[in-house]
């Protein structure tokens, strides 16, 4: 049997920042880990670059049954903590767009920076290591692993959530808050693409590979950035945005020309360009295949002077408002994200440990904790991790 006063399971984000903080305090750290590589996610997340934080991140890009929580974290570990350890290791990084912020050349840049830090710290990180039983003992908790029987005083979960499976994710780590008696919120995906199945599939299809800027809303919640068409439905960053604040069932409204008054500036072309037709007019704004599809699609493309006002009025409403039913999501698959997961008010929100059992403590994805699009998922986990390391 080993003992040691700390241990983490998951060698993520989360994971590998609380053990590189802890060991850093001069705590005996043990990480473990089910995969055969530490940081998967790190290494493909931001298409290979890393979308390690974000310069603007506050408590509103995350949501939260419990919109509280991530507060004191997020305030006690910033983003620019973390840009400060990535200078350190002097690893090059660039803002993409609105405060995102990527390594200049791979993920493996910031996987590198966390694993070296916890080398430094004397981190024991055993890797293809399973949990196989928890139990709690006096002293703290007792776990029998494939690497030996192994004895700690604290026990930290950053196992994730349940997205991406094929880099190793399962529902551990919620397996354990309910062991341990906590409440679980539904989880699903976010972050997701959306699939279609309806007659717009064909039009999806059609312009697969096509992006344009748009606003897309649902629920009271709205995000102005590129939609992507695909083989299977929409995706692209404010489709991804908007998934997390989409239920099954709900309306999508997307404005195709968020820039322009539409009704206006149809009204303005039908008097200054009345011979020309619609599809040449839409193909200044959008690609030429899509003007096109559009127009025969939505509407009867014909010249300008030959719409009535009413038809104006509804060319206007579609191209503004389309309004659109997803069939549904691509699910854990593909998703960047799991909603929902362990209840945050039964975590303290100072130290994240289980309010439930003493010496417990719950950070990053696990959490009912999920950031917007843009580098804040990865901030949470940094600031979680560094959250628990201060009181394992």
């Amino acid at each position: 049997m080993r003992s040691t006063e700390v241990v983490i399971i998951g060698a993520g984000a989360a994971g590998l920042m609380c053990a590189l903080t802890a060991a850093a305090r001069g705590r005996q750290v043990m990480l473990l880990d089910h995969a055969n590589k530490a940081g998967k996610k790190i290494l493909m997340s931001g298409g290979g670059r890393c979308n390690f934080t974000n310069m603007y991140t506050e408590p509103g890009n995350f949501l939260s049954q419990n919109p509280h929580f991530c507060k004191s974290a997020l305030a006690r570990y910033t983003q620019w903590d973390f840009i400060a350890l990535v200078a350190k290791h002097g690893v090059p990084y660039h803002e993409k767009k609105l405060g995102q912020l990527f390594c200049d050349n791979k993920s493996s840049d910031i996987l590198g920076l966390l694993l070296d830090e916890c080398d430094q710290a004397g981190v024991n990180l055993h890797l293809d290591t399973s949990i196989t039983q928890i139990e709690k003992t006096d002293g703290g908790y007792l776990l029998q692993t494939t690497l030996d029987t192994i004895a700690c005083q604290s026990l930290v979960i950053a196992t994730g959530g349940l997205s991406i499976p094929t880099l190793g994710a399962t529902g551990f780590g919620y397996q354990v808050a309910k062991q341990f008696g906590h409440q679980l919120l539904p989880t699903r995906a976010g972050l997701v693409p959306f699939t279609i199945t309806d007659q717009l599939k064909a039009l999806c299809t059609e312009l697969s590979g096509t992006s344009v800027d748009c606003l897309v809303s649902c629920n009271d919640q709205s995000f102005r950035e590129n939609i992507l068409f695909t083989h299977r439905g929409l995706s692209g960053p404010a489709i991804l945005q908007i998934s997390s604040f989409w239920e099954p069932g709900d309306t999508v409204q997307i404005n195709l020309l968020p820039d322009h008054d539409v009704p206006q500036w149809l009204q303005q072309q039908q008097a200054e360009r009345p011979n020309s037709e619609l599809k040449t007019l839409l193909g200044e704004l959008f690609t030429k295949k899509m003007a096109n599809l559009l127009a025969d699609t939505w509407f009867v493309s014909k010249p300008m002077k030959q719409y009535t006002h009413a038809e104006l009025a509804d060319i206007a409403e579609k191209l503004a408002c389309w309004n659109l039913v997803p069939a549904g999501t691509e699910g854990y698959r593909t998703a960047e994200v799991t909603l929902g997961g362990v209840d945050t008010r039964e975590v303290s929100s100072k130290t994240m440990e289980s309010l439930k059992s003493p010496g417990l403590y719950f950070i990053g994805e696990v959490l009912d904790v999920t950031g917007h699009l843009g580098g804040f998922n990865f901030q949470w986990a940094w600031a979680s991790g560094y959250a628990a390391a201060q009181y394992v």
